[in-house]
C-alpha cells in the first residue's frame, strides 16, 4: 500500500473510468508472469517516466512562477523527489512510510531523510544518546561524560538504524575505518541498554548450554570461550543493573 492525497486518488479514479471503457488489449508484464492492462498508456504503449511526471511537472513549475532566467524550470523531478522525502519526515511520517514512496530497498536510503522524526528510532536514540541514559559496555562511559563530539552525533542521527548488533548497539564512526574484529562484546565502540536485557539474558541461557555440549564433547578450549563470553554477558547486566534470571524462568 502507498498513501496518496485525495486529490491524487480522485485523479486515478478518474483515469481508470477512462480505462475501463478503451478497448486495448493487455501488455505482457515480465516481472509479474501474465498479461496486464496498466493504467498509464500513451498511444498503446507502457507511458514513459517523461510523459507522467516531467510533462506534468514543467507545466505545474511553469503555473507557480518557478522559472529561471534562462527560461529552465527550477524544480526538477530529483529535486521533487528530494523534497516530498524531506516533507514527508519533517511531518512525522514513518521510516517505512517513506520506504515505501520513495521505492527504496534499504532503511538506510531513506534515513537521510527521517531525521530522527520517526518515533521509534527517536526512543532508541533517546534511550543511548541523552543524558542519564542507562548504559553498558565499554563505550557508555564516554556517552555519558558527554564526550562524543558534534560530527559523532549528527553521523548518528542520520545512521542510526546501521549501528544496531544482537546485543546492543556499534558506535565506530565512518572515519575510524572497519571493525577489525567480530568480538563485540568486548570492543570498545560496543554500548548496549536495558532495552536489550531480555535477549542478553537469554543468550546466557544458550552460552550455558554451549557449555555443557563442548563439556560432554571434550572441547576445552569451547567451553572456555562460552564461559568467557557468559560472564561477559553477566557482566553487561549487572552494569545495566538487570538480572541474570531468564524471562522464561522467572
Amino acid at each position: 500500500m502507498v498513501p496518496l492525497h485525495e486529490e491524487a486518488a480522485d485523479a486515478i479514479h478518474t483515469v481508470l473510468a477512462i480505462r475501463k471503457g478503451q478497448p486495448d488489449r493487455a501488455i505482457y508484464d515480465a516481472d509479474l508472469g501474465h498479461p496486464v492492462r496498466y493504467l498509464f498508456l500513451q498511444h498503446g504503449r507502457l507511458a514513459s517516466s517523461d510523459y507522467l511526471f516531467v510533462g506534468g511537472l514543467t507545466i505545474a513549475s511553469a503555473a507557480a512562477g518557478l522559472i529561471g532566467p534562462d527560461g529552465s524550470g527550477r524544480v526538477n523531478p530529483h529535486r521533487f523527489r528530494h523534497t516530498l522525502g524531506t516533507e514527508l519526515g519533517e511531518k512525522g511520517a514513518r521510516l517505512q512510510t517513506i520506504m515505501k514512496v520513495l521505492g527504496h530497498q534499504s532503511a538506510g536510503m531513506s534515513m537521510t531523510y527521517v531525521n530522527m522524526t520517526d518515533p521509534t528510532v527517536l526512543a532508541d536514540y533517546a534511550s543511548i544518546l541523552t543524558p542519564g541514559a542507562v548504559l553498558a559496555g565499554p563505550q557508555a562511559e564516554a556517552i555519558r561524560n558527554g564526550q562524543l563530539g558534534d560530527d559523532a552525533v549528527n553521523w548518528l542521527k542520520t545512521n542510526f538504524l546501521k549501528t544496531e548488533l544482537e546485543l546492543g548497539r556499534c558506535l565506530r564512526l565512518p572515519q575510524e575505518g572497519p571493525c577489525e574484529c567480530d568480538l563485540y562484546l568486548s570492543c570498545s565502540k560496543f554500548v548496549t541498554t536495558p532495552a536489550y536485557a531480555d535477549r542478553l539474558r537469554d543468550r546466557v541461557v544458550v552460552e550455558e548450554e554451549l557449555i555443557a555440549d563442548a563439556k560432554e564433547r571434550g572441547r576445552t578450549r569451547e567451553v572456555e570461550r562460552h564461559q568467557r563470553i557468559r560472564e561477559r554477558i553477566i557482566d553487561l547486566l549487572t552494569e545495566l543493573d538487570q538480572p541474570v534470571t531468564p524471562r522464561n524462568c522467572r
